[in-house]
């Protein structure tokens, strides 16, 4: 088995290392990290309670600071590395090269680093200090320092402060890994204690809950806590443990923790009401308690631990195939990853058209709604007014009449009339070119492979885009052909089927030229309308096959083809500067190899010390 404190020697390290990645969020570790899944010890108390003195007396050492009201005002995570021997000194996170031996400098950079993030004011933030000593008079223990639970603000502070820090304590201790160390002064009545009040609402059970009671020295005479104490009074699954910290003359005189150890332990043995309790009372007893126990509960939870590492590694490699792998240094290798990008691009930008992704259902209401709109929408009525054919026709038929049917009149007014249906021709191959124009903008963000490669991305728009603009014009040139080839050979049958009864009988009270003339110009202008209408039902069918055919078919066949011509000619100095990474992406990319490396390294060494 491993020896003690080896296992949390290495939890305490494992988190260091987290941290340093930034793999932890709020609370004790952010949801699903390798931080939250260690079991650490959160100190929980009231204002006062003596919380700061009780972690003085573990470490052995005085570091914190302190004052009136509320003086912890960030989270401290505390890591306990015990040495065979050597000076004694720590390590601050956010100040990895300083090696700090006057504990003096410890409290005053505490303070300091405190400021920084909330200002010189009461204020409060969730954003811990992260600070780590070495001794040889400590046991391997991470404990986590959080701000004092109060029931009022006081001047200069938030009206909420009540509730943030609830907020920020509640965050670390419901986590199912949080052992909480309940801090209570013994001269107040447990049952408004603060930490035993939460701690009870967050561990009913009270299976993660370690009591302890302080200034049992302060208590008025004729009194004790015996039975709170020995758990009649409220009891927990762990035994309670008393303290007794330096008083302020102590303080006041630089009495070292290592004389008020001793001073405690003799409190207690010398105590008539705490005598038979003092093999187990006292801050040294409570440090090896909690180190005890954290070095149960990891070992227990060593399977659950390893199950999350391997869950995690597996999570991480799949980002890391997303975001890409390292690619090779050779012209060959950065071709072969160039076209591979190409394919990728290429095969959503063809799931967009075929309905495997949304966005190509719009050129088919181009052509259902759009184009149909457009064609009801033209001006065949006012052109083929009354007004309009007499003009039409004695203009065609020049200086001698015609004899039956107005043959260059009906041409003219066909011609004229086709040359209307030019603009929803060319409007639906623009419409459909706007589409395939935002499927290839949607396509390369899309396409997880591209996002790694800013300069690429750009080159294949661009390709993209001028393939686009290209079949473009083959569009409009074919639609304007089939508008064009309507007015160079008119359908004959359509005109000889017309039906040939006689005029109805006019008004007898107009002249009889008159009659005929406009009975004649609204027969000719009906018989065009029919006409016209006809070619409308085969365009409004041949418009949209042109503009598949023409842009559609040839965006999917042939969208990259010019591109992979190009960039095949290309030397390795090209290549590379297309395969410029984002350096934002690269960044998260070293950020998940290492956060991998840590992983698989923590579960390596969980494995060789677990069960030595």
């Amino acid at each position: 088995m491993a020896t003690m404190g080896s296992l949390i020697g290495l939890v305490n390290r494992i988190q260091r290392a987290c941290t340093v990645l930034g793999d932890h969020g709020g609370g004790a570790g952010g949801e699903g990290s390798l931080w939250e899944a260690l079991p650490s010890v959160a100190v929980v108390g009231g204002q006062s309670s003596g919380k700061s003195s009780v972690l003085e007396s573990i470490v052995g050492r005085d570091f914190l600071p302190r004052g009136s009201g509320i003086v912890t005002r960030r989270p401290l995570v505390l890591q306990l590395h015990k040495t065979d021997g050597g000076h004694e000194y720590a390590e601050f996170l956010h100040a990895p090269r300083k090696r700090f031996t006057d504990f003096a400098a410890v409290r005053k950079e505490i303070a300091d680093e405190t400021d920084r993030i909330t200002g010189k004011t009461k204020a409060i933030s969730n954003v811990p200090i992260h600070l780590s000593i070495y001794s040889p008079h400590v046991v391997n223990l991470t404990l986590i320092d959080l701000p004092g639970l109060t029931k009022v603000a006081v001047e200069g502070q938030a009206e909420s402060i009540v509730q943030d820090i609830e907020n920020m304590v509640r965050s670390y201790v419901d986590k199912p890994n949080c052992i909480i160390l309940a801090i209570s002064p013994a001269n107040q009545d447990i049952a408004t204690s603060d930490a035993i009040k939460l701690a009870r609402d967050v561990d009913p059970s009270g299976d993660r809950t370690f009591g302890v009671l302080t200034k049992l020295d302060l208590m008025d005479k004729g009194t004790n806590a015996v039975d709170v104490l020995e758990g009649r009074q409220y009891r927990l699954q762990h035994p309670w443990v008393g303290i007794v910290n330096r008083s302020q003359a102590d303080i006041n005189k630089n009495v070292d923790m290592l004389s008020a150890r001793r001073k405690e332990k003799e409190y207690f043995e010398s105590s008539p009401e705490y005598g038979h309790l003092a093999h187990k009372m006292g801050a040294e007893y409570l440090a090896k308690l909690l180190s005890q126990h954290l070095e149960a509960v990891i070992r227990a939870k060593i399977p659950s631990i390893i199950a999350m590492i391997n869950k995690t590694n597996d999570e991480i490699e799949a980002q890391l195939d997303k975001l890409g792998r390292p690619i090779g240094g050779d012209a060959g290798a950065q071709l072969y990853t160039i076209l591979d990008m190409c394919r990728a691009f290429d095969r959503v930008f063809k799931e967009h058209l075929d309905g495997g992704r949304p966005g190509g259902d719009r050129i088919y209401g181009v052509f259902d709604n759009q184009l149909p709109a457009a064609l009801k929408k033209l001006p065949f009525d006012r052109h083929l007014s009354m007004q309009n054919v007499r003009k039409v026709i004695s203009e065609a038929d020049g200086y001698q009449p015609h004899l039956i049917a107005p043959e260059q009149g009906y041409r003219r007014l066909i011609d004229s009339s086709l040359s209307y249906f030019k603009g929803p021709a060319e409007a639906s191959v623009d419409a459909v070119h706007l589409v395939l124009k935002e499927l290839v903008r949607r396509s390369i963000a899309a396409t997880e492979e591209l996002k790694r490669f800013p300069t690429l991305q750009s080159d294949i728009a661009a390709a993209a885009n001028e393939s686009l603009e290209r079949f473009r014009e083959d569009g409009r040139k074919t639609v304007l052909r089939l508008v064009e080839m309507e007015a160079s050979y008119l359908t004959v049958e359509f005109f000889r089927k017309l039906p040939t009864e006689p005029e109805k009988a006019a008004d007898k009270n107009t002249p009889v030229s008159d009659r005929y003339q406009d009975n004649h110009l609204r027969r000719i202008g009906s018989n065009v309308s029919s006409y016209i209408n006809m070619v409308c039902e085969t365009l409004r069918n041949t418009i949209p096959k042109a503009i598949v055919h023409c842009q559609v078919k040839e965006a999917k066949r042939n969208l990259l083809n010019r591109f992979y011509a190009h960039v095949g000619s290309k030397e390795k100095k090209q290549l590379s500067a297309m395969l410029d990474e984002d350096p934002a992406l690269m960044e998260k990319r070293d950020a998940l190899v290492k956060r991998l490396e840590l992983y698989k390294s923590a579960r390596n060494e969980i494995d060789s010390v677990a069960w030595k």
